[in-house]
């Protein structure tokens, strides 16, 4: 059976990695122990046979609804069978804070059937396939008559099931339950290293108290108000998901290789760190007074990019590991047929400026937020403005990532601008210490650049190459270089509408270009979509930003997710989920709306 539609899968997280499970019952996609681990079920590239856990009543008419347990990643799921019978499914991964060393090298997903009304049947199928579907695990019944349990191992990695029999059927293990009105029945599977002792059973009861706590402890931060507060809330803990609780590092998604193109060969791993997002991200939280974490990210910041300068990358894994080869994956199809299948990311290896600049507006926004420079952080601040003016006459990659042409990108240069900025700022302003003079001259000198190379006939262009646009100009506003009701910002505004939409959907640039150096086209870009609303309510168009707005909260799927990108044509989400830039974008359009009335007010 393929894979669900993108939109059809909820997300279970225990701040390190994550699970993704479908409408339908089927846990597709579970990495272990982090994100960026190889999978344990990775039915979502391809198939059953490439590993699931299907949890599902046995009637074949029975539907489901589903919904978080509050501000949490506790999923409830509701089964109504033909027969009247109700049953709830609640799964989690539980979060051990403060756990032994022993118990923190363990994964748990646990899921927990309870009868509502009648008896309702369930059926189990589980297919264990370790390390990307290349090695079937040996598995072996470790259990007793009373306590069954399956146990699989295949290197490195090991997997115990508790709960209901499981029994041999080929290469998977099959199951039945039944659950009455006020029963209940606990399952749970727990990844752990080979080479340790099977670790001991978990309470649910207290893990599912534990957890919902963890999670509510920290939503209770945030006070959001307006027609978009649900919307808000939950995008903010799909941030908040996706940010290793151990590292600080935070991932850009859940998920590989869902493709931009169905069917095409846009498919990339999204499990890393972007220094971009992951500052946006940081940027976003410490506008709603969500700072806690952000030294621990600065932390994980001055870590990654320890050393010399000349090393820096545009990402790191999710402890800032370097090493993101990026390869192709064959033991999986592909989501719809949509390969290749990619581990690591080539990008990592890629020039853009535009990052440093990032780095340095949250680095700033950090410091207004009362978060105190360290030794090492201003001094890495340093460090990344003498890097940056080394570069300063070398084209980039850009923020979209072209595997084509190097150019001189204009959302590139004024994010250099930007840092620069910063850096003469936080002289001026916050008292640190550095060449202000020289850092002022430098971005004078971009300026300059900018307003003769960056436009064309009054509108920003992509790169000083072309007189084609593209969405990442619609952030220029945000880094101060220039007003959002400037000419020229309205000019290009205008030009996206006429060439970047489709269906009222806002593409990141035109791929018919060939500015990026592959086959094939994607999909309406959400972030970019999120970027225009934002534009719009700040320079007097707010009946169209609020009609957008509503368009794109209501392309999240039933538990409030958002995916890359959207195919209008097909109805349909594409590309990598959850995705931070999509959620973080949200963020940022409901705030500029929320701005707007205020300020008519």
């Amino acid at each position: 059976m393929p894979a669900s539609p993108i939109e059809d899968y909820a997300l279970l997280s225990d701040g390190r990695t994550a699970a993704l499970v479908s409408r339908a019952g089927a846990i597709d996609w579970f990495c272990a122990p982090r994100l960026d681990s190889a999978s344990l079920f990775g039915a979502l590239l391809g198939d059953g046979e490439h590993g699931h856990w299907i949890l599902r009543p046995e009637d074949p008419a029975a539907t489901a609804t589903r919904r978080y347990d509050g501000d949490t990643f506790c999923l409830v799921t509701r089964w109504e069978g033909a027969d009247g019978g109700v049953a709830e499914v609640r799964e989690w991964m539980p979060i051990a804070v403060g756990a032994s060393a022993e118990d923190a090298e363990r994964t748990d997903i646990i899921r927990q059937i309870r009868g509502v009304r009648g008896t309702v049947a369930f059926r189990q199928e589980l297919r264990l396939r370790f390390d990307y579907a290349r090695a079937v695990p040996w598995v072996r019944q470790t259990g007793t008559a009373k306590s069954p349990e399956l146990t699989a191992t295949a290197g490195p990695d090991a997997v115990v099931v508790r709960g209901p029999a499981l029994h041999p059927h080929g290469r998977s293990h099959l199951g039945t339950v039944g659950v009455a009105a006020g029963e209940s029945v606990d399952l749970t599977l727990t990844w752990f290293p080979s080479y340790r002792p099977t670790p001991a059973p978990l309470d649910p009861a207290a893990c599912e108290q534990g957890t919902r706590g963890w999670w509510r402890e920290w939503a209770d931060r945030m006070h959001e108000h307006g027609p978009y507060r649900d919307a808000v809330r939950r995008s903010k803990l799909v941030l908040r998901a996706l940010t290793n609780r151990e590292t600080g590092g935070i991932a850009a998604a859940a998920t590989t290789s869902l493709p931009e193109d169905f069917g095409g060969v846009r498919n990339w791993d999204y499990r890393y760190v972007w220094l971009r997002d992951a500052a946006l991200t940081l940027e976003a939280l410490l506008a709603h007074g969500l700072g806690v974490g952000a030294d621990s990210w600065r932390d994980w910041l001055v870590r990654a990019v320890a050393g010399d300068p000349a090393d820096l990358q545009i990402m790191y894994g999710l402890a800032g590991e370097r090493d993101l080869l990026e390869r192709e994956m064959p033991s999986l199809p592909g989501y719809a047929g949509s390969a290749p299948v990619r581990v690591g990311n080539g990008a990592a290896q890629q020039y853009q400026a535009d990052v440093i600049g990032e780095v340095m507006v949250t680095l700033a926004a950090a410091r207004r937020a009362g978060l105190a420079e360290s030794m090492r952080s201003w001094s890495l601040q340093r460090m990344l403005l003498h890097h940056a003016e080394k570069q300063l006459d070398r084209p980039d990659n850009g923020m979209w990532e072209i595997r084509g042409e190097r150019r001189f990108f204009t959302h590139s240069r004024v994010m250099l601008w930007a840092a620069f900025d910063r850096g003469v700022r936080a002289v001026e302003e916050d008292g640190e210490t550095g060449p202000a003079e020289h850092w002022a001259a430098l971005r004078d000198r971009l300026r300059a650049e900018i307003d003769e190379r960056g436009v064309r006939d009054g509108r920003f262009v992509q790169h000083d190459a072309t007189d084609e646009v593209d969405a990442s100009l619609l952030l220029i506003p945000r880094t101060g270089f220039c007003a959002p009701d400037d000419p020229r910002m309205l000019a290009t505004v205008e030009r996206i509408e006429q060439t970047l939409m489709s269906d009222g959907l806002l593409m990141r640039y035109r791929t018919a270009s060939g500015v990026d150096g592959l086959s094939g086209t994607e999909n309406p870009f959400l972030a970019c979509s999120f970027w225009l609303v934002e534009q719009y309510a700040v320079t007097g168009r707010a009946p169209e930003a609020r009609a957008l707005m509503d368009r794109l909260c209501g392309l999240r799927n039933d538990v409030g997710l958002l995916s890359e990108e959207y195919d209008p044509v097909g109805a349909r989400q594409a590309g990598n989920t959850p995705q931070a830039f999509s959620h973080l974008s949200l963020i940022r359009a409901a705030d500029a709306l929320a701005a707007g009335r205020h300020h008519r007010r």
